[in-house]
């Protein structure tokens, strides 16, 4: 008999409070946009994934494979079988199977194009259109994507970039104490897993309902012309192209309100999430890493009057 055993408990991971905010998010708004982490090997991304599914009852993840077919992903249709008997027959693939739950893909950088396009036009959409010589056939598929990678592995293009709403990045912890607590905590799930996630019951029961108790507030949020302006105007003073990155900007300052118990956005809530949506979607100029776009985006938010950015 194959004992499973269960995630490592999503309030038991130390440190990376900016990945964990940015996936909590994700449970609050399910329509927020995906997260991609970046960061190096061994930085619980991987964990932090299954203990966030771990945390919703009857949230699961789907997985991705790097080696998986386009037909694999958006599903495939019998041609032969539609033009012999006029009706069409689908095979779902892993986006079907996502819907409703998390689809994780490690290793993002590694993935065709085509298909991260595919996966992200469906996350955008919340539905998955297959078209296979004048047959088509579409579902809902609406999921919340998380993607995980190395970037000494490769980037992804600037262009899949910006379809996510969040991008973090990670690395491993640098104080000794923090070090030392990740080892033991690890170390003693290891030993034993049941006795190790009872400890972190309550916990987890109480993160649980604080997202059930935020997803609620959230319905009650309205966006305000000031919020509107103060975003109109981060996206402009960053140069980022598009509209998305002002509307994810919008989206993100409201899930933090109503993350934080508040039907009021904050000034420090536009602000975090100016951090969280924009640095990835801002033009490199050579020899810039991620850590400069953050140090832009902090320096702009300084300049920016905060008067005014609130909902009712």
């Amino acid at each position: 008999m194959t004992v499973i055993q269960r995630p490592f408990p999503f309030t038991a991971i130390v440190g990376q409070e900016t990945m964990k905010k940015g996936l909590l998010l994700h449970l609050v708004d399910p329509r927020l946009g995906g997260v991609l982490i970046r960061g190096e090997k061994g930085t619980a991304k991987s964990t932090a994934v299954r203990a966030l599914a771990d945390l919703m009852p009857g949230l699961r993840v789907v997985d991705l494979p790097v080696s998986a077919t386009e037909d694999r992903v958006v599903g495939s249709l019998d041609i032969e079988h539609a033009i012999r008997h006029g009706e069409v027959r689908f095979e779902p693939g892993l986006l079907a199977a996502a819907h409703g739950h998390i689809l994780y893909v490690d290793e993002i950088n590694l993935l065709e194009d085509a298909i991260v396009d595919a996966l992200l036009d469906a996350a955008a959409m919340g539905v998955n259109t297959v078209e296979r010589e004048g047959v088509s056939h579409s579902h809902p598929a609406r999921f919340a994507l998380i993607g995980t990678m190395n970037p000494e592995e490769g980037e992804l293009r600037p262009q899949l970039l910006d379809r996510f709403a969040i991008s973090v990045d990670v690395c491993g912890e640098r104080d000794v104490a923090s070090r030392m607590e990740v080892v033991r905590r690890r170390l003693a799930f290891d030993s034993d897993a049941d006795a190790f996630r009872r400890v972190y019951e309550r916990r987890q029961a109480e993160l649980l309902e604080r997202i059930r108790q935020a997803r609620t507030l959230l319905a009650q949020i309205e966006p305000t012309e000031a919020m509107l302006e103060q975003a109109a105007t981060i996206g402009i003073r960053l140069e980022v192209d598009g509209h998305r990155a002002d509307i994810t900007l919008m989206k993100t300052a409201m899930a933090l309100a109503a993350f934080d118990g508040r039907t009021r956005v904050k000034p420090d809530d536009m602000t975090e999430a100016a951090l969280l949506v924009m640095p990835h979607r801002m033009r490199r100029r050579p020899f810039e890493d991620d850590a400069g776009g953050v140090e832009a985006v902090r320096r702009l938010l300084g300049e920016l009057p905060a008067e005014g950015v609130h909902a009712k």
